[in-house]
């Protein structure tokens, strides 16, 4: 169960930076809805990651969360704020992905 809230807060991870990028585009009413966005993102991220290293171990979660949150960023920046999608790009996103199951593989 710890796991499946640990992926969760890597998606909020995404989110949090996602909500930021955002925010950075836009003004006014917007801009602070975003920022709340952010805000509430990045409190839930932390209290999910919290919770999830009580019984997974913090070498294995942290680089878990991280992982999740950097893949699951650089997907949104290309899909939503028009990042390169350049061949080194994917593959070091693929690289990543796959230590990250790796990591979940060994724990």
């Amino acid at each position: 169960m710890n796991w499946l809230i640990l992926i969760i807060a890597g998606f909020f991870e995404t989110g949090f930076a996602f909500c930021l990028g955002k925010a950075k585009e836009t003004t006014g009413t917007d801009h602070w809805l975003w920022l709340a966005g952010f805000v509430l993102s990045l409190a839930m991220s932390m209290l999910l990651l919290a919770k999830a290293v009580q019984t997974i171990p913090l070498g294995t979660a942290y680089p878990v969360w991280t992982g999740i949150g950097a893949v699951g960023t650089v997907l949104a920046g290309i899909l939503f704020f028009h990042d390169p999608a350049t061949f080194w790009r994917m593959f070091f996103i693929t690289t990543l992905i796959l230590s990250i199951i790796g990591l979940k593989a060994v724990s």
